[in-house]
């Protein structure tokens, strides 16, 4: 093989031939100071396409000044322009308004040219970022205007791309998807810049997974991977793993889905933060869903530094450990913030599902009938998309659970499963199953609730939704485990601090954590967490546990001084929110701590389930029934007499 001399020339040259990494080694062998304006900014062009960012920019400011010095205005400005885009992506708003005034200024006094399209492009982008619609709509009349008086192809490919963005968010999806759909297939065509098919790709996918058209979504996907996996570079191919990411996921392969994510975000990271933040969520997503919490916990924090909203995957997270009100908290925050509507649309499940949870029904009406008006105002051929179908019978089947309106919960939950089938959606196929079978057992069709339930189980056992499935195995008669919580708690403990102070509590609180631990471990309990005021303990056997509260309560009053405890015992699934398996969550947890809350100073409340299993003779009170915060139905609840 022949080897290229090292000059400026060949570099160009390599750089019109798309070859990104043998331009870069060749401009690097040259004397820099030998290089012009549009060497430079070839130079900063192969240094962007192998994954060189800060280079990139750098070389385009030596470019710019170049240009200027060179007496070329509007290559200066096309500089500018880039310049301005680059600091966008990296969240530098201010710095890339200034990139973006100077190419403005330099472009003033001179007549139309396709860098004025250009600019005025940019000025769009700028525009809907910061959701100034009118700005944007004037700045892209103007770049299309221009670009088709001069016949600049990439602006009108690309200002095509954003109309046909504008005109699905005003409503008009059948005609923004065919500009859609016309822009990239100009951009399959090879009649344009690597950057414009990519970002035409780009806006051509999210717009289609945005109005639920995750058909079109994935087929414009293939396109845009088979382009990616054509080019010489590194780094912009990221944004094209993030939608491959995205498909993998949706169809249930989440192990490569995560892999690929991962890799889109080492590509990105420096070039896009948005981007980076998108393929980040997709990663933290797939290990909620296996039960992951702690890591996707990590990397929802990550998805926040960024500048990227972590929900509603992160209330949900919060929604599965139990913490309903930080879930409410947090999906409410993010709507507050959230005036466009398809955005408001992947928030909205996430607050009903919640909202029921915490008991506030009129909340979760609310947010169905939100979900509702949005996807009958954008339809597809005048039909509702079926992945939107599919959410609004979700939504409409929590609801009619919690109202205990059997019919409408299995009408609405067939639905939402058939339409998640057509999607290609096994994940969201098993979740409606899952709750379709328990609406059949409402009704008493045991066989039609085993038939969906045993289905649901297969579907989570192969994507690996640990949790999920172990809720099937248990809604089954089939987990292997169950688990007795018992929590504890000193009542009115902020008022006893005030009146001992801070030695005398100190000690009486030492006294208090050594006695209920000696009793947990005499009955053979594992002490989870020490809140400060209280232990969240496990036990094999609802009998031990009982047993393990009335020592607790009987040592307690053999003290001098001791506080008041309030204890609370729930048998249910036992479900590890953990790598180490040291930690429990889930529904059993969370209604073994409503219990412990809802009982008083001295008490010890035991629901039903805990006294199935428990042996022993105990003195106990008339059964009631309760209402428990984040728990649908109501649970029956005992006192145990310790005295």
């Amino acid at each position: 093989m022949t080897q290229t001399a090292a000059t400026p020339e060949a570099g160009r040259q390599a750089v019109g031939l798309g070859h990104w990494k043998d331009a870069y080694g060749l401009f690097q062998a040259v004397d820099a100071d030998t290089l012009t304006g549009d060497d430079l900014a070839a130079y900063a062009e192969s240094a962007f396409w192998t994954c060189r960012q800060d280079e990139a920019m750098a070389l385009r400011e030596r470019a710019f000044a170049a240009y200027i010095s060179e007496g070329k205005p509007l290559l200066a400005a096309t500089v500018a322009s880039w310049l301005s885009w680059d600091h966008s992506g990296r969240g530098a708003f201010a710095v890339a308004s200034g990139w973006l005034a100077r190419a403005d200024r330099l472009l003033a006094p001179l007549p139309e040219s396709a860098e004025h399209a250009l600019v005025a492009l940019n000025h769009t982008m700028q525009s809907m970022e910061s959701g100034d619609s009118a700005n944007a709509q004037s700045s892209l009349d103007r770049a299309l205007d221009i670009a088709e008086r001069l016949g600049v192809t990439e602006v009108l490919s690309l200002g095509r791309t954003i109309r046909g963005r504008m005109l699905i968010h005003s409503g008009q999806v059948d005609a923004g998807l065919a500009m859609l759909d016309e822009s990239a297939a100009e951009a399959l065509s090879g009649e344009l810049a690597p950057l414009s098919a990519g970002l035409i790709y780009c806006m051509t996918i999210q717009a289609c997974q945005e109005v639920g058209d995750f058909r079109r979504a994935a087929e414009w996907t293939d396109v845009a991977n088979r382009f990616c996996d054509r080019l010489d570079v590194s780094g912009f191919p990221g944004a094209c793993r993030i939608h491959r990411a995205q498909a993998l996921r949706l169809t249930g392969n989440w192990s490569a889905a995560e892999e690929q994510a991962i890799t889109a975000c080492a590509e990105l990271r420096e070039f896009n933060y948005w981007a980076t933040g998108d393929g980040l969520y997709e990663v933290a997503e797939i290990r909620r869903v296996r039960g992951d919490f702690a890591a996707a916990l990590e990397t929802y924090r990550e998805v926040h530094e960024l500048g990227r909203d972590p929900q509603p995957g992160l209330a949900l997270l919060r929604l599965a450990e139990g913490k309903v009100d930080a879930a409410g908290t947090a999906v409410r925050r993010s709507l507050d913030a959230t005036p466009e509507p398809l955005r408001r649309l992947q928030l909205l499940p996430a607050q009903v599902q919640i909202a029921i949870a915490a008991g506030d029904l009129r909340t979760a009406r609310a947010a169905r009938d939100e979900i509702e008006a949005t996807v009958t105002s954008y339809l597809i051929a005048h039909q509702v998309a079926p992945a939107f179908e599919a959410t609004l019978a979700m939504a409409t089947a929590r609801i009619a659970l919690a109202d205990a309106d059997w019919p409408q919960a299995v009408q609405q939950l067939r639905l939402a499963r058939d339409r998640w089938l057509r999607v290609g959606a096994p994940y969201d196929v098993a979740q409606a199953r899952l709750y379709l079978g328990m609406a059949y057992r409402r009704q008493g069709d045991e066989e039609g609730a085993t038939a969906e339930l045993e289905s649901a189980q297969a579907t989570f056992e192969r994507l690996g939704a640990r949790l999920d499935e172990e809720h099937a195995r248990e809604l089954l008669g089939r987990l292997e485990k169950r688990r007795t919580f018992l929590f504890t708690d000193i009542v009115g403990s902020t008022q006893l601090l005030e009146s001992l102070g801070d030695d005398k509590w100190s000690k009486l609180l030492a006294r208090h954590d050594e006695l209920v631990r000696g009793r947990i471990a005499e009955g053979g309990g594992e002490v989870i967490k020490h809140t400060g005021d209280g232990f969240f303990a496990a036990f094999e056997q609802p009998g031990a546990a009982v047993q393990a509260a009335i020592a607790i309560q009987r040592a307690l009053d053999g003290e001098v001084v001791a506080p008041d405890v309030r204890i609370g015992i729930h048998t249910g699934g036992a479900f590890h929110t953990d790598q180490d398996q040291s930690d429990y969550g889930g529904l059993g947890v969370h209604v073994a701590a409503r219990v412990g809350a809802a009982a008083g100073a001295g008490e010890i409340l035991v629901s039903s389930e805990s006294l199935e299993g428990a042996q022993g003779a105990f003195a106990l009170s008339e059964p009631r029934e309760v209402a428990l915060k984040g728990v649908a139905d109501a649970v029956s609840i005992v006192s145990v007499d310790w005295r």
